[in-house]
């Protein structure tokens, strides 16, 4: 049973958290928020000050896999079981985008960021990038006042013949490198144990590091150039 300083829903599984990103100038309890996935499909908001829930949303006909926040905190992005990304809107409970690009699949990973567009001269407020079991990344660039969502890159990683079933292969997991921008660090499943360095410029990989196994977690420290990965 999830639990939100004291804030609970029984009867479904929670399945992914994200935090709200803090607003510029405010700090503490007042202004944080948390975004939990659940198993039936829903979405709900939590306020960590009142200790409860202040929305829930059903962007979606599957469990919930992925979850996170545009970074200005105004979109709420959810991927399900079923492959499906909802783009939602925690001012209105409305879902404003349904993209079924990655359908069949299982989203594994979602990530904002606003730092690296301009670098593409691409138009919009931010990037963002979903990844899915199937060891595909998708890239946009939106621009969520006008409510657009450009297909930016479609990248697609090969692997051996492995078991049948997303289950049992490790996941395929993608993030926006902080110290080199334009690049993403992708792990999975593949040809090698590695990860490796996409450029969204050159449409190409740019290098490999080897690993001593396929990875099952992935994280890009925002300060310096060192990974975290777990196996």
């Amino acid at each position: 049973v999830p639990c939100v300083t004291g804030s609970v829903v029984p009867s479904q599984s929670c399945q992914c958290l994200a935090w709200k990103p803090r607003p510029v100038g405010l700090w503490g309890a007042e202004s944080q928020h948390v975004v939990a996935g659940y198993s039936d499909g829903t979405v709900r908001v939590f306020s960590v000050s009142r200790t409860e829930m202040e929305l829930k949303m059903h962007p979606h006909a599957a469990a919930l896999t992925a979850i996170t926040y545009s970074t200005d905190g105004e979109m709420i992005l959810s991927g399900g079981r079923d492959g499906i990304v909802a783009v939602s809107s925690p001012r209105t409970g409305m879902t404003i985008h349904v993209l079924a690009d990655h359908k069949g699949s299982p989203i594994t990973g979602l990530q904002c960021t606003r730092k690296q567009h301009h670098d593409l001269g691409v138009e919009g407020g931010e990037l963002w990038l979903a990844s899915s079991s199937d060891r595909r990344v998708s890239v946009w660039a939106s621009d969520w006042l006008r409510d657009t969502c450009e297909l930016l890159d479609w990248l697609s990683f090969p692997a051996p013949a492995g078991p049948e079933g997303f289950d049992s292969l490790p996941p395929s997991l993608a993030a926006f490198c902080p110290w080199e921008h334009g690049v993403l660090v992708y792990v999975g499943f593949g040809m090698q144990k590695e990860a490796l360095f996409y450029s969204l410029r050159k449409k190409q990989v740019l290098r490999k590091i080897s690993l001593p196994a396929f990875a099952t977690s992935l994280s890009l420290s925002p300060a310096a150039p060192f990974m975290a990965i777990g196996f």
